[in-house]
């Protein structure tokens, strides 16, 4: 990293200036002059296929990203979607390799992901293409994001490997991207909707709209509306090493409510556009923490979430632009009724609002060789009803320059990412203005002259800057932090292999081993007030781990087709600070050993489905002893499917039974999972 501030302020408004110049200078011709051939009728459908990465056919099956992708790439889409024994995005993440999922209990706990033991923070969410950004805490709590509404998820280690995208597409340790249900009227409908219902335990009432409509043959809507009720309450398993006890839950409700409104289209010279509208609200309760008997909380939340994001998107021979723009606004309001002030009772209201602007240009110099350089601008801003708050507003400027080399066999990639932030605060002291340098280099090659076999490596320089909590929080106090500096190093390989007229039609395998090390991790300590806690950065982080991903299809026979998957992590997440008390302990909530395994059935219009996952032995603190050792947990699921027509309309029945056995077992420590607990679902597809 390089940290000379004049030269890295001069080298950003550069890139900035460039990036805007190149846009704007060939974008405004482009649109007025420039005219490409189209056909009268652009379908949604081939909407959806432009600029999809092109595939490789082997034996009657296809290479896809997964195999081809020079960072660690896994997805789960569509029917695969389907299958598994999830209500939210957090549920069906569990099944990844290299994720620890944190979920403080029920339907209405927190639940964030972390990934490869870097921090939550360092993972960043992407809705459609653009980041679900939250400068307060920096966390995406995935429980609210229904896979109603979800086409496909891709977590990428690293970064995205296509370069032709947002500067902060580049500036984290790990992505998740989500992408929305695009409509396909290929079959020549004009009009399609899928109602569905899902019910059970907790009191679960869930019902849900998708409306697509094609306006013209250039133009298509969808409209996406979504309700979830629940109370929560399940039984749970509490002792103290010398009673046992069974107790309810009872502050785990919650009711959302969700709408989500795009538009999509692609104009007379091939360009496309499409703009999305969001809005969520919620009122539950905040499960805490089952210690000293105290099994019930009356804590409550209620967030509103807004956004409005649109893209723009155009090709013109060699070169090719992407701009993006956003603007976000969230309230969250929190009241704690066992605490009164002297102005009642403990509550306290968050506003945040978010302003973000992103330009990508690609150009193609050669058939083999593309330089990309995107610029990005984000408004942070704070505002909160805390005694003596900073109301503090950040601004931040993202320029990326990236480059390509892609042969048949080999493909190189490399970026240089510029940050700077600068803080304002109404009141107290300010965060130092930054600006940093960060490399990363992909690479992926083919070795073999089978494309079945494909070797893959990278290295990123990265870092996350601490949130507004962690630097103005009113209880903790104004202390000055640095980034959380992290370097990542991964070696890998990718093989596919197709069997013809065999049982076994088809077997994949993917493996990585990665080193992480995670420098001035921002953590909160307690000071010599134990009501009042400061943040620091402390100490030096290294992990080591390997990553495992199998997939396998059979054939049994015409009408019975069986798909099975295994995951495994290997993790040794370890304080490598000599000075620290806790010098190679295996870091809070880490397992060493975890996995999963996925099988399907699937016979004429039924399909069953089984899964499990392990979390190995951990500790929930950061010194490894007797007493704050955490045992395993592992959770067997169960899923029967019926696919059936109804006046040519397509029915599906869903009945889901999660943790089969009933095991008693908390992610969090204190924080009680439910037992054995059912789900129904009915969709209608007109």
């Amino acid at each position: 990293m390089i940290r000379n501030k004049s030269v890295l302020k001069a080298l950003n408004y550069v890139f900035l200036v460039a990036a805007s110049m190149i846009g704007c200078c060939i974008f405004v011709p482009l649109n007025s002059s420039a005219q490409v051939n189209t056909s009268k009728d652009i379908t949604a459908d081939s909407l959806n296929k432009i600029n999809q990465l092109n595939e490789v056919n082997i034996r009657k099956i296809k290479i896809s990203r997964r195999q081809t992708s020079s960072t660690p790439l896994q997805i789960l889409s569509g029917e695969e979607l389907q299958k598994l024994n999830s209500l939210s995005v957090a549920d069906a993440v569990r099944f990844f390799s290299g994720v620890q999922l944190k979920d403080y209990g029920g339907i209405g706990g927190l639940k964030t992901i972390n990934v490869r033991s870097m921090g939550t923070n360092h993972t960043a969410v992407f809705y459609d293409g653009v980041q679900l950004g939250n400068a307060q805490n920096g966390q995406v709590d995935l429980g609210k994001f229904s896979l109603d509404n979800i086409e496909e998820i891709e977590l990428y280690n690293g970064q995205k490997s296509a370069i032709f995208q947002s500067a902060r597409g580049f500036a984290s340790g790990s992505s998740l991207y989500l992408k929305s249900k695009q409509p396909d009227f290929s079959d020549g409908r004009t009009q399609k909707i899928r109602a569905a219902m899902k019910g059970g335990s907790f009191g679960l009432i869930n019902p849900s709209l998708l409306w697509q409509s094609k306006i013209s043959n250039t133009i298509y809507s969808s409209v996406s509306a979504e309700y979830k009720n629940a109370n929560g309450r399940y039984k749970f398993r509490a002792t103290n090493g010398v009673y046992d006890t069974t107790a309810v839950r009872t502050d785990g409700d919650i009711e959302t409510m969700r709408l989500e409104l795009g538009l999509n289209g692609v104009l007379p010279d091939s360009s496309k556009w499409r703009v999305k509208l969001y809005g969520y609200k919620d009122n539950q309760g905040l499960p805490g923490a089952v210690v000293n008997n105290v099994f019930a909380f009356s804590q409550r939340m209620w967030n509103r979430n807004l956004f409005a994001q649109s893209a723009y998107e155009k090709t013109v021979g060699k070169y090719s632009l992407l701009a993006t723009a956003k603007y976000a606004n969230d309230y969250q309001r929190y009241l704690n009724p066992d605490i009164v002030t002297v102005d009642g009772l403990q509550e306290n209201n968050y506003y945040q609002q978010e302003v973000y602007v992103s330009l990508a240009n690609k150009l193609e110099l050669t058939k083999y060789w593309d330089v990309v350089l995107s610029a990005d601008y984000q408004w942070n801003k704070l505002n909160a009803d805390l005694y003596r708050f900073s109301y503090p507003v950040r601004n931040t400027i993202l320029t990326a320059l990236a480059t390509q080399l892609h042969f048949e066999r080999l493909d190189v990639q490399a970026s240089l990412l510029s940050t700077i932030k600068y803080d304002r605060t109404k009141r107290g002291p300010e965060d130092p203005d930054r600006s940093e340098l960060t490399p990363t280099v992909l690479v992926s090659w083919q070795p073999f002259n089978q494309k079945e076999f494909r070797l893959r490596s990278f290295f990123k320089s990265i870092f996350r800057m601490p949130t507004f909590n962690d630097l103005y929080y009113t209880p903790y106090g104004f202390v000055v932090l640095k980034p959380e500096y992290t370097k990542q190093y991964d070696l890998g390989f990718t093989y596919l292999k197709a069997y013809e007229s065999k049982l076994l039609s088809q077997f994949s395998i993917q493996a990585d081993a990665y080193y992480n090390r995670i420098k001035d991790k921002i953590v909160a300590v307690p000071s010599n007030n134990q009501a009042r806690w400061s943040m620091v950065n402390l100490g030096l982080v290294e992990i080591k781990g390997l990553d495992v991903n199998i997939q396998s299809a059979w054939q049994l026979t015409p009408d019975l087709s069986l798909t099975a998957g295994l995951t495994y992590t290997y993790q040794q997440a370890i304080d490598a600070a000599p000075s620290s008390p806790s010098y190679k302990d295996q870091i809070t909530y880490v397992p060493v050993h975890s996995g999963s395994f996925l099988a399907s059935a699937a016979y004429k219009h039924f399909s069953v489905n089984y899964s499990f996952i392990y979390t190995g032995e951990r500790y929930n603190q950061s010194t490894n002893n007797i007493y704050n050792y955490v045992r395993p947990w592992y959770t067997h699921d169960a899923a029967v499917h019926y696919n059936t027509r109804l006046n040519k309309r397509e029915i599906r029945i869903t009945a889901e039974i999660n943790n089969l056995l009933n095991q008693d077992y908390a992610v969090i420590e204190n924080f009680p999972m439910p037992g054995r607990h059912y789900r129904f679902g009915l969709t209608y597809n007109y």
